[in-house]
């Protein structure tokens, strides 16, 4: 099987890349199990430097990383780099905290002496997506390395060229070999993977129905599943607030990485007494956003990633609009262009609030008062993150319990950070990525008991 790996801006095919044969899955699984003995019982200390390596080999080459993301699914080349070197960012959180979450837990009881220890458990079988094909990759293969474990990459057909890339920056850190491995497969070979002896784990980014499948496998075969799934995140303003920067924070919030974002701003309940100023400024805004070549360094709004991406926003925006809701801007598509675009009165009942929509699409939703915002962001099947702005930062932070989503952002748009566990509830998944809490989903947390 043969697959390409297509420029959404031009049509031009960046790269082809051969599925790997049967027999060479098994080798590179059985590879992984042997690379593990190994790489478990290296000092944590080297592990710590190479993964620093990890990091410096990102830097050193961000050119050539940041324009290959680019080719391939038409983030804006600023957009690129900077997605580059928040993966360095992951690299150096690690390096200087795996020491301190690594460390023995003494517990005090009757024994002479127990603990906990954290071992790792073995190779853990990553399926990434294509929105952020640096990002979400490292992001779970530091922690996950740094612990001892080992890692094996099935990466979205459509980036194979970052997946590729990828497998080079380990290898040029000097990671050994079979510690980390990209793997040039279909979706078909799924089950194949997560059942070998090797494998221990699975962790997923991507869609419900995609978590959903990789679930059921990992729960038959009686192996950890953590799954990163889509999200309709609200960004609710209230009255109190500052208009023009939570206008300025919600341009980002929606059209960074064009709108391809799960934990990006898709429904803006706003209360009813600045509804209309927030619409027009933030409709204003929008109008100024440069579209076109994403190798461009002016360029704000690049293409979707594929053909039948923009089909889909496309059908959502006519949905809703025939649903009654108002067209305010945008809402033309041309090939895997989607113009940025702006629904007026959207409520409850409609496509485009119900459903995740993945592109520059904004709905417009207007609530009685903060009460009322707060039920229109529950009304969702997804439970990733939610922002309020406000200038009462005190009584947001008292109502944080009124959400039930995994991120919570006064101020500010909801992002992960590597020093913040991310995730979310619902159908937006479960388990928990970055910080301490994302090291911790792959280990073994050992009692050991000494009377």
């Amino acid at each position: 099987m043969i697959f390409k790996s297509i420029n959404p801006f031009n049509g031009d095919i960046v790269g082809e890349y051969t599925a790997i044969t049967d027999a060479e899955l098994t080798e590179k699984l059985n590879s992984s199990a042997e690379a593990f003995k190994l790489w478990k019982n290296v000092a944590l200390e080297e592990r710590i430097s190479l993964i620093r390596k990890v990091g410096e080999v990102l830097i050193h080459d961000r050119e050539q990383y940041a324009k290959m993301i680019t080719l391939e699914m038409g983030k804006p080349i600023n957009e690129a780099r900077a997605e580059v070197s928040k993966c360095k960012l992951v690299c150096d959180y690690y390096a200087d905290h795996a020491a301190e979450f690594l460390a023995p837990e003494f517990i005090s009881t009757d024994a002479q002496k127990s603990f906990v220890r954290h071992d790792p458990i073995g190779t853990v079988f990553a399926i990434m997506p294509w929105n952020f094909p640096f990002w979400q990759v490292f992001r779970f293969a530091i922690p996950t390395l740094v612990a001892g474990n080992t890692g094996l990459l099935k990466h979205a057909p459509n980036v194979f060229g970052s997946a590729q890339l990828i497998q080079e920056v380990f290898d040029k850190a000097g990671i050994p070999d079979g510690v980390f491995q990209n793997l040039i497969v279909h979706h078909d070979k799924t089950e194949t993977i997560i059942s070998h002896d090797a494998v221990k784990a699975v962790t997923l980014t991507g869609s419900e129905r995609a978590g959903s499948a990789v679930a059921e496998i990992a729960g038959r075969h009686i192996k950890k599943s953590l799954l990163e799934l889509g999200g309709n995140n609200s960004f609710i303003v209230w009255a109190d607030a500052d208009i023009d920067k939570a206008v300025k924070l919600a341009l980002t919030a929606r059209m960074l990485n064009c709108g391809q974002s799960c934990i990006a701003a898709k429904r803006f309940i706003l209360v009813d007494e600045i509804y209309d100023e927030f619409v027009l400024k933030f409709t204003t805004e929008v109008n100024k956003l440069h579209s076109g070549d994403p190798m461009d360094e002016e360029t704000h709004v690049g293409p979707l990633a594929r053909l039948d991406l923009a089909d889909q926003l496309q059908q959502q925006v006519t949905k809703t609009i025939a649903e009654g809701a108002v067209l305010l801007a945008g809402g033309k598509q041309k090939e895997c262009y989607h113009e940025p675009t702006i629904l007026g009165e959207v409520t409850s009942e409609m496509t485009a609030f119900k459903e995740e929509t993945f592109g520059p699409l904004a709905a417009m939703i207007r609530a009685k008062d903060e009460a009322d915002a707060f039920r229109l962001a529950g009304m969702s099947r997804y439970g990733l993150g939610t922002t309020v702005c406000t200038s009462n930062t005190e009584k947001a932070l008292k109502m944080a319990d009124q959400v039930a989503d995994g991120a919570y952002f006064i101020n500010e748009l909801v992002k992960s950070d590597p020093r913040l566990p991310f995730g979310g509830t619902k159908i937006s998944g479960y388990g928990r990525e970055l910080a301490r809490d994302g090291m911790m989903e792959f280990i073994n947390r050992k009692t050991v008991y000494l009377k």
